[in-house]
């Protein structure tokens, strides 16, 4: 029994076996409907989400398993004082696997530990997004053919972006890889990750605030939002919001076979007339979300 947490767990083999069996579960359907007949997957969602909570339910329920669960703190014994141990603990005598996120950066680790089921962190505070991850790389996989040699921009808040934290370093590990980190100068890429992971393994990056100035040499744009819920101060929010909005005429720079990624929710950070351009993806992304959990909760319950 093996939990993911981190995606910095699996190694480039495993990741290469969770795409492979995403595409099939996409290109064969019918073979998998019956997979988890009799399982049950638990939701312990403490903070609120739309897709990765959903995309988890229909990801069991397309493998034709059940669902329990709740989605939010408030409509779980956490609002009495329960820890986290105390409540998965529970839980795994009424589950075969959890997906949990929480406010807390650590809290599904902790989670994990105290677990007798797989736990999947689907979101921990500002610290790790495993699962987003796996679906980013899914969709560039199949919107590139492949995972090495790539210039990836990532735009937006890089400081407490989650989903940008575990990309690069999942991408890290691949041969050719470069980045553009376009950011205000308050949201930039925490130094720790410069260091430890692109300056150790000596990988290629440009730093600026201007992203018109990278956009020609990008093979993929990773789009985010500023996150209102990871700032302190609504008057610093307020600021930097709207640093960044994708137009059309922001495009016209780039690349005809660019693919523009993005975690959602999306505010107003990609204008919705990209919505119509084939280099936008973040909904064919969205939906790869769904199909990489399945392949995910195949193997972490050993029935792929």
């Amino acid at each position: 029994m093996r939990s993911l947490i981190d995606i910095q767990q699996l190694s480039i083999e495993e990741i290469d076996e969770l795409i492979a069996l995403a595409n099939d579960i996409i290109a064969h359907p019918d073979d998998y409907r019956e997979k988890c007949r009799y399982k049950k997957l638990a939701t312990l969602f403490f903070e609120p989400s739309t897709r990765t909570r959903l995309s988890f339910e229909a990801a069991m329920y397309e493998l034709g398993g059940q669902v329990l669960g709740f989605s939010e703190a408030q409509s779980s014994s956490a609002a009495k004082g329960e820890s986290v141990s105390d409540t998965v603990r529970v839980v795994s005598g009424y589950a075969d696997i959890i997906a949990m996120r929480h406010p807390k950066e650590g809290a599904p680790l902790v989670a994990s530990m105290a677990a007798t089921v797989p736990v999947i962190n689907a979101g921990d505070g500002g610290h790790l997004h495993p699962t987003q991850t796996l679906t980013d790389l899914l969709t560039i996989s199949r919107e590139k053919g492949r995972l090495n040699n790539l210039t990836i921009g990532v735009c937006g808040d890089l400081k407490f972006g989650r989903t940008v934290h575990s990309l690069i370093a999942a991408m890290a590990r691949y041969k050719g890889m470069k980045f553009a980190l376009v950011s205000p100068e308050e949201l930039k890429l925490p130094s720790y990750i410069k260091k430890e992971i692109l300056q150790q393994k000596h990988i290629d990056y440009v730093q600026t605030t201007d992203l018109t100035s990278v956009m020609p040499e990008l093979d993929i744009l990773y789009m985010t939002r500023v996150q209102r819920e990871r700032f302190f101060n609504e008057e610093d929010y307020l600021r930097l919001k709207d640093s960044y909005i994708l137009t059309p005429e922001k495009l016209q720079n780039a690349r005809s076979d660019l693919s523009i990624l993005h975690p959602l929710p999306r505010v107003n950070e990609i204008s919705t007339a990209v919505d119509d351009d084939p280099r936008a993806c973040y909904f064919k992304q969205a939906l790869c979300g769904k199909y990489i959990r399945m392949a995910l909760i195949l193997k972490l319950l050993e029935v792929a």
